[in-house]
């Protein structure tokens, strides 16, 4: 593979511009649907609620009150609960777009290539129907950001870090903390520690701080699939989702410079959970949204080896 051209990383980003201009563009796409609920997103919205004690735990619906940082942080904000979770998700939206360009920058492609990674995190389709809803899913798009920024730049404490508040967010991302020490990204008893520390706060979530909810059970079901292809709403969001990041990381896999090759078997782990997920309960596009950090690298190496043969 032809190396990067030394002026791909000539020109600096202006982070002063860009990280309001990413805020702006966020607040653009976002404030249509702003502070929406409805499904998943009441469910958060109550559990925010009921650690501001405006409702009973009677009221909560496993398994969305065990994914509580994100509304622990917007129930500790003042004001009205609406409009602070919606406004936290707005910030978490343009911290992971920053996220995403520094990594790409770091990875050598260039300023232009890492502003149009922060692009393609904002004006999609998620940012517009999702993120102004109250959902989790900012948070943990946020925290893999900075876990694929963490991998990249090669520093394991803010990876190890990284995969331990996005397990707070969301659980399937301890998967992050087992990747990291399944490839030796990190030493051994650290590692493990950080795992532990991640597993510990699942278990206690669910047994000791957050009691007394009925019971879930994912099981998979053909019902379930068969249903899930007549859905043309899920598959609209899905296909909406994945129609220009998913063609663009498939186009740029190939070129992608050896610093993002390991991304790859991480963007299969953090696969499974959604896959498993829809041989069990409704998916949608947030499936394929939770998958972005990973795909975007790759995506905006798309015409790297052209531009660099010609050049």
């Amino acid at each position: 593979m032809p190396s990067l051209s030394p002026t791909s990383t000539a020109h600096p980003i202006r982070w002063s511009f860009l990280v309001p201009a990413f805020a702006l563009l966020a607040l653009s796409v976002m404030i249509w649907r702003w502070g929406g609920t409805v499904a998943d997103s009441q469910a958060y919205y109550d559990t925010a609620r009921w650690l501001r004690g405006e409702i009973d735990a009677s009221q909560l619906v496993a398994p969305f009150p065990y994914r509580v940082l994100v509304p622990a942080i917007a129930a500790i904000l003042p004001g009205d609960l609406r409009n602070t979770f919606a406004a936290l998700n707005w910030v978490l939206v343009t911290a992971g777009a920053c996220l995403m360009s520094a990594a790409v920058l770091r990875a050598g492609l260039g300023h232009k290539r890492a502003v149009a990674a922060g692009l393609l995190m904002i004006v999609a389709l998620p940012t517009f129907w999702y993120a102004p809803y109250l959902l989790v899913d900012p948070g943990s798009v946020c925290a893999r950001a900075a876990f694929v920024l963490a991998v990249v730049t090669g520093q394991p404490w803010l990876a190890a870090a990284a995969g331990l508040v996005g397990t707070a967010v969301r659980e399937e991302n301890i998967l992050l903390l087992v990747w990291l020490l399944a490839m030796r990204r990190i030493a051994f008893l650290p590692g493990l520690a950080f795992l532990a520390a991640a597993g510990a706060w699942i278990v206690s979530l669910r047994w000791l701080l957050i009691t007394g909810l009925p019971g879930y059970t994912w099981a998979p079901s053909w019902w379930t699939v068969v249903h899930a292809l007549q859905d043309v709403r899920s598959l609209l969001s899905i296909g909406g989702t994945a129609i220009l990041v998913v063609p663009l990381a498939i186009r740029g896999w190939r070129s992608a410079p050896a610093v993002l090759r390991p991304l790859a078997s991480l963007l299969f782990l953090m696969a499974l959970p959604p896959l498993y997920a829809a041989l069990c309960v409704r998916v949608d596009g947030r499936a394929v949204w939770g998958l972005y950090p990973f795909l975007v690298p790759f995506a905006v190496c798309a015409g790297l080896q052209v531009r660099q043969g010609r050049g």
